[in-house]
């Protein structure tokens, strides 16, 4: 396939103050971008990129030649007050990811923030959204739908961002959620999550979106770590569980309560651990000592 002519334009046709914008590239299928993304990479002054290699392809294909500038979580504090003065003498930047949407779980935010501060034009070219694709491919209820990032990677961590959210589900809280996930953590993160979900909750797993090896596994939490387990995982995950259909019983409330004392002792004092339990899983402070205080006594024995 031949690639797009690209529309020859001044910069100062685009925009003659100066102004960021915030172009959405392929998450896999370098096809999948639209002719005003490309339009704007080839006509601004430069591009903010994570990983300057990755974006140096696309542009390859599309015989694209702007100047590229690493712009990632280890740099982005040192560099911008240069970006911030450049725009407003009139440079025009794009942001972009890696894949995808810019600031989406990735660098950007701060940029973004400071740019409106200073009153600079900031606008967005919509595109490609992994969780976004994952999602309508699961065939999970898409309204109302949660994004949560990578989970943390350290499992007393992760555990406890998954218990406060099967907490906010014993207070009404209803929705499909979403994180994304490498594929050498993949696997404990879905025994993590049947751990705290359970293991017949409906998911999905999503990897190597608009890739020709496309995979999109559904059903319990169970069947697809039984998948994984058989099938090496590879290439970025998506993993979404469906929204809670049933209320913990209450052997399950009380695993919570304990797992969430055992991570909280690890680093506070008896009674600041209770004292945070009890906020965190939204229970009576009374129910939690108590709990704690059965804990510590077969801790003894």
């Amino acid at each position: 396939m031949d690639s797009p002519k690209i529309a020859q334009r001044s910069k100062s046709q685009i925009n003659s103050t100066g102004g960021l914008y915030l172009v959405a590239t392929p998450i896999g299928n370098l096809e999948d971008i639209t002719f005003r993304a490309l339009n704007q990479l080839k006509n601004s002054d430069a591009i903010l990129c994570e990983d300057t290699r990755i974006t140096k392809r696309l542009l390859s294909k599309y015989n694209i030649h702007t100047n590229l500038v690493a712009f990632h979580d280890h740099n982005e504090q040192q560099i911008l007050p240069s970006l911030i003065a450049q725009m407003k003498e009139g440079k025009i930047f794009s942001l972009v990811s890696d894949a995808g949407t810019p600031v989406f779980s990735d660098p950007g935010y701060i940029l973004i923030r400071s740019a409106r501060e200073a009153e600079i034009p900031i606008t967005a070219l919509p595109g490609c959204n992994a969780a976004v694709t994952a999602l309508v491919l699961s065939g999970l209820p898409p309204a109302p739908f949660t994004f949560m990032g990578f989970p943390p990677r350290k499992q007393g961590e992760r555990l406890h961002s998954f218990q406060i959210i099967s907490s906010a589900e014993q207070n009404d809280f209803s929705s499909t959620i979403a994180w994304y996930e490498s594929p050498n953590r993949v696997l404990s993160t879905l025994e993590d999550l049947i751990r705290v979900f359970g293991e017949d909750r409906q998911a999905s797993a999503a990897r190597e979106l608009t890739k020709y090896y496309e995979d999109v596994q559904v059903g319990t939490l169970l069947e697809i770590k039984n998948h994984f387990e058989n099938s090496s995982p590879r290439g970025e995950f998506v993993l979404l569980i469906g929204p809670n259909d049933k209320k913990l019983s209450t052997e399950n409330l009380e695993q919570i309560i304990e797992e969430n004392l055992r991570n909280a002792l690890e680093n506070h004092s008896f009674k600041d651990a209770v004292t945070l339990v009890s906020g965190t899983l939204n229970l009576p402070k009374k129910h939690i000592y108590s709990k704690a205080l059965e804990m510590k006594h077969k801790s003894f024995k």
